[in-house]
């Protein structure tokens, strides 16, 4: 597996062909899908006042991004981290439609469409007709949910990384044993001949021990029939 790159935004509402505007970004970076423990997380000013029901969701006030960076300040820092990595997003959608956005207003090329991999289209082919919100997710692969009581994005970033794992197979993925070195094409190992021993091995049954045996056969078991055909 190859380096990837789990991300979530938060944004002042649904749509940033509206007016609406990213103010969060959170990223968690993977290696075989496991976290690498370096992340890139920003708050950004979004240029416009934040909607009550957008801080409903996630808490963030026009207070914590009045001095944020502006997008355009961050977007080079954000393109370096996450390099040429797919990236891993719930309903991609949503997160690549603003990103796009943001990267349009200042110049920036976005992030190749083919690059970003959905979990929830993961999720939706794996437990099709169920609920597969994050949260739903994180419950059913029993994640804990304990630490985040408003969304943010590098909480649910981090938390979508686990849900990522155990759609790619989960933990059990780490016990396959079958995926050793392999030899290369015509240097296959030979495998070892086992033929008659040259010398057999001599009894490490004593007599006695034998003839206790056989007493032991004779007057507790009805027929030692079974044991004389061996």
């Amino acid at each position: 597996m190859a380096r990837e790159i789990v991300l979530d935004t938060e944004t002042t509402g649904f749509d940033p062909k509206t007016g609406d505007r990213l103010i969060e970004i959170g990223c968690v970076e993977i290696d075989d899908l496991l976290p690498t423990g370096r992340t890139f997380h920003r708050l950004v000013n979004p240029e416009r006042s934040i909607p009550a029901g957008a801080i409903a969701v996630h808490g963030i006030t026009d207070d914590k991004v009045r001095s944020a960076p502006r997008f355009r300040e961050i977007v080079a820092d954000l393109m370096e981290f996450v390099g040429d990595a797919p990236v891993i997003a719930h309903n991609a959608a949503f997160d690549r439609a603003f990103v796009d956005w943001e990267c349009g207003l200042c110049g920036q090329p976005p992030i190749a469409t083919d690059r970003w991999i959905d979990t929830l289209a993961l999720a939706q082919t794996r437990f099709p007709g169920m609920a597969n919100s994050l949260d739903a997710l994180c419950r059913r692969f029993k994640i804990s949910l304990t630490e985040r009581s408003l969304h943010g994005a590098l909480i649910d970033a981090r938390l979508l990384a686990d849900v990522y794992l155990e759609l790619k197979g989960g933990k059990a993925r780490r016990l396959d044993l079958t995926t050793g070195p392999q030899p290369a094409p015509g240097m296959e190992a030979a495998r070892p001949a086992h033929g008659t021993r040259p010398r057999p091995l001599s009894p490490r049954l004593t007599e006695a021990e034998a003839a206790a045996h056989r007493t032991f056969l004779e007057t507790t078991l009805r027929s030692t029939a079974l044991w004389d055909a061996v």
